[in-house]
């Protein structure tokens, strides 16, 4: 029997292309027997948000753009998704660490026919955190199209190293106050970057995984789709150099957050993520 832990092949390619670029796809590397089950895990996510759940579509619009943050505290499949499928592995093989720790997972569900875009930004401003070696693996469970909602990402726009203020997905997420960061500009109007852009636009088939950097410039349009569904989770991984900073923003103090923690989340500048906040996801515990 296959081990379904188990990525099926090396990326060497694949590393080099997310090194240049700042993300690249990995085509075919999830059984859909894991497909199938995490929607049947979203499904229930969506009859039932958890309490950091958050709808950004406004009131009233067409469609529905929902998301949801640490299911793996509290949702076993989404914990098993993180810790027990070819994931981890995956994130080890493009961080190159040591070991790799689970920072968080977070649920990005756009229905068809919504019109609410996920606005361009970088990762890393919204989180405690400052290193290389972080890492999102972006899952979706349906095929997705450039007219569904594809991540659109600049290639190399992560090389230069430079940090913006994180945006808030939706001006009623409750996100605004615990993401205010010092000395961060303001992210660029995309008007100033978009006519040099090289995008790669990714449009995928259940299995296929995007890696991106921390750093790397993306955004997804609404799903314009008027019948296939865009359901995608991102996971974020941590590998040796990552490091907290007391001074970044820090989405995990939001409060309905913070309860979901499996413990109180303290830290000084220059502490690695440790505890049961951040499990050990990879080498796998035997």
């Amino acid at each position: 029997m296959p081990d379904s832990t188990a990525p099926s092949r090396n990326f060497t390619s694949e590393r080099a292309a997310y090194a240049r670029d700042g993300a690249v796809i990995l085509k075919g590397v999830l059984d859909l027997d894991w497909v199938e089950r995490m929607r049947a895990a979203v499904a229930e996510i969506l009859d039932h948000p958890g309490a950091a759940a958050v709808e950004y579509a406004p009131s009233g619009s067409r469609g529905r753009y929902l998301g949801d943050f640490l299911m793996w505290t509290h949702q076993g499949d989404f914990r098993d998704f993180a810790l027990a499928s070819p994931l981890p592995a995956i994130a080890q093989q493009i961080l190159q660490s040591d070991v790799v720790r689970f920072f968080y997972d977070q649920l990005l569900v756009k229905e068809p026919n919504t019109l609410e875009e996920t606005p361009w930004h970088q990762d890393l401003p919204y989180w405690p955190l400052r290193g290389e070696d972080i890492l999102s693996l972006w899952v979706p469970f349906d095929p997705v199209s450039a007219n569904s909602g594809a991540m659109r990402y600049v290639k190399g726009s992560h090389r230069s190293g430079a940090l913006y203020a994180p945006t808030p997905f939706s001006s009623s997420s409750g996100f605004s106050a615990v993401l205010a960061a010092r000395d961060l500009p303001r992210f660029p109007a995309p008007e100033s970057f978009l006519p040099e852009a090289d995008i790669l636009v990714c449009e995928m088939e259940p299995g296929d995984v995007i890696a991106h950097h921390p750093l790397v410039f993306h955004w997804s349009p609404g799903n314009l789709d008027p019948r296939q569904r865009r359901r995608a989770l991102a996971l974020r991984y941590l590998g040796d150099d990552a490091r907290f900073d007391e001074d970044a923003a820090n989405f995990l103090d939001h409060p309905r957050l913070k309860p979901l923690l499996p413990e109180p989340l303290q830290f000084r500048t220059g502490d690695r993520p440790t505890g049961c906040n951040f499990p050990v996801a990879w080498p796998r515990a035997t």
